[in-house]
Parts: structure tokens; sequence; C-alpha cells
């Protein structure tokens, strides 16, 4: 039976055609035997033998221009039987009607012989696919391979069992499903049973035997990841998962996209609503330019817009192996000779301006920015030239050319500034918000979190100081931070342009804070090591616990997205900005950015720091 299932498979486009033809002849024989009350001799044979072959005919080259035959749609799928029973009807109704005008044969056969022809038709195909099945089910008994339970029986975990089956190599052998549905208890997929719910794993890790427990739910958020992750551990499986819906590269899933469960899944996992339809009305076909293109937002950003078919994407940074990166991650090419990747720094006024002139983009992301607080603490005069004069720089550029969606990447360390970091992004924030006022476009700011696995990220320390052997360093035992992936804070931000309004600053609900001490001891726990930690203090510019909201903001006004807060922005002047000092000692410039900060209604700065580890 699998030899004969082979052979089909190899000949499917002949062998269909040839069926649906041949069930076309034998339901006209058939109705037109039946119509003359089974009387052989009264029936017009002949002529039935001419339409049954002209009808089958018609539907061939129907069925060839609809690529039914030719793999449009899975054998069997639903996809299938609603395109065969469309050209199926189609041919039948055509037929009929013309032979009410020339009466080839009794006026009721070809109706009659459309419907048998569809039934005929119809059960053949999903006679073919349970044959297949069977076949698959013969091979995954047969084969070898890590016995494994998959969790979720969707639509991926479908794909994923179907993947496993077909794998030559038989790496993975499927022995049950947990899906939380109760309409799926007892169902069967691809002859793998649904042996019980989320909460039995342990018993059926147990009974199956199983040595592996993968996670087939892309959607899942970090709680269900966590909690699945936790029982499997204990019940001595190891734990595989796949990518979120975001990080899949295609919308269908296999063995190739299994991977070790890491602190994204378990800490970032938050699935945002994204309005599709109000993205792409001011993305698809518009000129779009993201500055700061290389960094870790830049070119996530870069990959998400791309989606959406822009007109152009320009991608501008200053790091030309960035731009290369980012590049290659889009286009799987980077020979940087192209007019989509642009060097210059949002420094330089004169060479952007040229830039803006020459491009006219009409939507700006600005992702480019210093962020790391421990620097910008010894050299502040840098995170003005470049997060406040950089990003004015960019606005101006932008009004010039008439852009209408600006959107300016921000922090939660803006939200009652303590550190250098925090006071040039607020301003940086005020900023965006004066020229949204002045201008009436759509201007407007985004505050996120940690971004988890970004250059230069807490678990990238963290993982280089545990493979190092440790310690590893943290601040302070207390110190928690909001997390997100960066997937997900660049569908915040794209989604911002669509929600928000002139002069706001978006902010994502984030759930609850984690303690830094925490996310060290889990990414020891997923390395299987134990090394010291070592708690060195809270340094300058740092807070225990991040703000998402200052202290005279609103925290729940969200009146387009639930998980998505909306902020009013103060303004401020040119002058005051302009007399930010761009050089000198770092004391004065520090104290400069403070009083700065003060001016905009927010909690005058402490002289002593309290702190972060990011």
């Amino acid at each position: 039976m699998t030899d004969l299932v082979r052979k089909l498979r190899r000949l499917r486009l002949p062998v269909l055609v040839l069926f649906d033809a041949s069930a076309w002849v034998a339901s006209y024989v058939l109705f037109t035997w039946l119509r003359f009350d089974q009387v052989s001799s009264a029936v017009p044979w002949r002529a039935t033998l001419a339409v049954a072959v002209g009808t089958a005919l018609v539907y061939t080259v129907a069925a060839w221009v609809s690529q039914l035959h030719r793999g449009r749609s899975a054998l069997a799928s639903l996809e299938e039987m609603v395109l065969l029973g469309a050209v199926t009807m189609g041919v039948g109704v055509t037929v009929t009607a013309v032979n009410l005008v020339t009466q080839w044969v009794p006026r009721s056969v070809p109706a009659g012989a459309t419907l048998c022809t569809l039934v005929l038709a119809a059960w053949a195909r999903a006679a073919w696919r349970r044959a297949r099945e069977r076949s698959d089910e013969a091979l995954r008994r047969k084969g070898g391979g890590v016995r494994v339970l998959i969790i979720g029986g969707g639509e991926a975990g479908r794909e994923l069992i179907g993947s496993m089956i077909r794998d030559p190599q038989q790496q993975w052998h499927p022995v049950g499903i947990l899906d939380d549905d109760p309409a799926k208890a007892r169902r069967r997929i691809r002859g793998v049973q649904v042996v019980g719910s989320t909460a039995d794993i342990a018993a059926s890790v147990r009974e199956t035997e199983a040595e592996a427990v993968i996670i087939a739910i892309p959607s899942a958020n970090a709680a269900t990841v966590s909690r699945i992750r936790t029982a499997a551990v204990e019940a001595g499986a190891d734990v595989k998962v796949l990518p979120s819906s975001t990080e899949l590269l295609t919308d269908h899933v296999g063995i190739r996209d299994i991977r070790d469960v890491n602190l994204t899944d378990v800490l970032g996992r938050n699935q945002l609503d994204t309005d599709v339809e109000a993205i792409a009305s001011y993305l698809t076909g518009r000129r779009v330019l993201v500055t700061g293109a290389g960094g870790s937002i830049g070119s996530e950003l870069c990959r998400q817009i791309h989606r959406f078919a822009p007109a152009e994407l320009m991608m501008l940074d200053r790091d030309e192996s960035a731009l290369h990166a980012v590049q290659l991650s889009i286009y799987g090419r980077a020979l940087l000779d192209s007019d989509d990747v642009i060097l210059c720094d949002i420094r330089d006024r004169a060479a952007l301006h040229e830039v803006f002139a020459q491009r006219r983009p009409e939507v700006v992301f600005h992702a480019a920015a210093l962020k790391h607080l421990p620097m910008l603490e010894q050299y502040p005069a840098e995170a003005v030239k470049t997060n406040i004069v950089g990003t004015q720089t960019v606005l101006h550029a932008a009004e010039l050319v008439g852009v209408s969606t600006f959107v300016n990447i921000s922090t939660d360390k803006a939200a009652n500034p303590r550190s250098v970091l925090g006071y040039s992004k607020r301003i940086a924030e005020s900023i965006t918000a004066t020229r949204a006022e002045a201008s009436g476009r759509n201007f407007v700011s985004v505050r996120f979190g940690n971004v988890l696995g970004s250059r230069g990220s807490v678990l990238t320390s963290f993982a280089r100081q545990i493979a190092e052997g440790g310690p590893v360093t943290v601040t302070d035992e207390r110190v928690t931070r909001y997390f997100m992936t960066i997937e997900e804070s660049c569908q915040l931000v794209i989604q911002a342009a669509a929600i928000g309004r002139p002069g706001e600053a978006l902010v994502l609900e984030m759930g609850t804070p984690v303690r830094i001490v925490d996310v060290a001891r889990q990414l020891m726990d997923q390395s299987g090591r134990r090394v010291p930690i070592t708690f060195t203090g809270l340094r300058d510019g740092e807070k225990l616990h991040e703000d998402l909201f200052g202290d005279g903001e609103p925290h729940d006004v969200r009146p387009a997205h639930p998980l998505v807060s909306h902020v009013p922005v103060p303004s401020v002047s040119q002058d005051s900005v302009g007399e930010l000092p761009s050089s000198g000692p770092p004391e004065g410039v520090r104290h400069a950015l403070a009083m700065l900060c003060a001016e905009l209604d927010l909690p005058a700065p402490s002289t002593t720091s309290v702190g972060t580890c990011t």
C-alpha cells in the first residue's frame, strides 16, 4: 500500500486529470441509462458519449486554467474542495444551459451528471488523502527518533507533525498531542492522538515515554511558555519551542523551526493585536526612511516595514557594517551598491538635509540614538549632540520636505528621568511634541522598556559572563526592569503611527517588572551552569525600579488600543534647547539637562543615584 501511494504521488497530475474525466463520462452514462428506465437499447449512446467527452474536455481546460490539478491547493483540503466545487458546478451549469437549447441529451442528464461527478471527485480525493495519511502513519510507527509530545493541536501542530513524518531522517517521533481545547479531546492528527491537556504534562510524559516536549503554539505568551516549560522540566523531558508568530519567516512551520526555549520566550512573549489594515494604509506604497537602521531596533523596524511593501525603504545609518547586516537580512544579499542604504550621520546637518531633499521621504522612523546609560553619564555632551540636537535636525529636515508621519523612539527612562539618557530622551520627546504642535502633523514618540536581545543588553552580558564561568554582575538584588522582545517593541512603534495623535508619547502595557537577579538565575538554569552572582551597587543615574509614566502623567488613557496608553508631552522652546552645552565639564552638561527637564514640570532630579543595570 505504501509503495502504491508513493507512485500515485509522483503521478498526481495525470491521475487526477484522468480520474475526473472518467468521472464525467461515467456519470453521463449512468444518468442517461437511469433516465431511459435502464433500457440500454433506448439510450442514445452516441450522443451521450459525445456530450460526456465534450464536457470532460471543457472541464479539463477549466481545471487547467484554475490550476485545480496543478497543486494550487493541498489535496482534499477545504480550499481544494471549494475550488473543485466551483469548477465542477461552473462547467455543469454551462453545459446544462447549452443543452436546454440544443437538446443533445435529456435535460435532466447534465444536471444529474454534474452532481454525481462532484461526489465522485470529492470522494476520490478524500480516499487518496486517507491512504496517504495511513502511509505516513506506517512510516511513523516504523521510524525511530526522539519521542516527543506536541503541545498544541492547531494548524502549527498539524504542520509540525506532518513535517516530522515526512522527514527522511526521522529525527522526531510524535507520540501524542496535548491541547486545552475540550473540542479536540481524543482527536487524531495524522494518526497522532490528543491524549490530554497541558495540565496532564507529567502523566502524559510517563505514559508515552516522551523524551521531549515541543510547544507548537507560535502565539503563546510568556506566561504560557514558562508554565509549560516548568512542568515539562519537572517531568524529566527536554523542552523545545516554535518561534513566536512575529519571528517566523513564513506562515508555515516545520522541523527546521524547532529550537530551544530561550529567555525571550519566558519573559517577553506579549502578543500585540496589530491593526494590519491601519498600518498598511500609511506604509504601503509610501516612501519610508529609518534612521539608525543598523541598530537592534532600527534593523527590526526595517524588516517589519519591508513586509508592508513601501514604495521605497531608505535605511540610514553612520555604521556601514550595520547597514550591510540589515540589507543582508532583508534581501538575502548585501552589495551596498543600491540606494536603499544611506551612509549618513544625523549630527551632520547639511548632509542630512541633502538626503531628505533628494529622497523626500513621507514617513520617518527615528531610531538613531546613543543608549548606554553608564557611558552617557561619563560623556553627557555626546547625548546632547546625538539624542537632542540630532533629533532636532532630523525633525527639521522632515518638516522641510513635508513628512506626514514621524515616530521618535523613546525609552521608559524618559519618565521621571534620573540619568543623562533619561534627560536626553525626555527632551527629545518634548522637541517632537513641539514640532507636532507647530506643523499639525502626526509626529509622535514611542516609549518602552528594555529590549531583550538588543546589542549590549543585559541578556548578552549575562550570557557571556556565565559562559566564562562568572561571576555575573548585578547592580542590586532588588533592581527590577520591564522587558520586551525586539519584535514586539517594533510592532508597537509601527502601530504608533497608525493610532497616535500629534505630540503624544505612546506607552505599551508591559506587565509586571522582572527582577534582574531572577533573569540571571534563569539564564543559568538554561545553560546548566551555576556561577556566583556579585552585586556591584547602583551606578550614577540608575534607578532601583523604572517608571513607564511620569508623576504628573495619566496612566490609563487608552482610546485606540487596550494595551497602549496615550500620554501628553509638554513642548519645549527652541531657545531652551539651543542653550544646552554640547561641550564642557560633564557635571555642567548634566546639570543643564536636569534643569531643562525640571522646566518641563518634571520632578527636580536628585544628585544621588538610584538604579538600573542595563
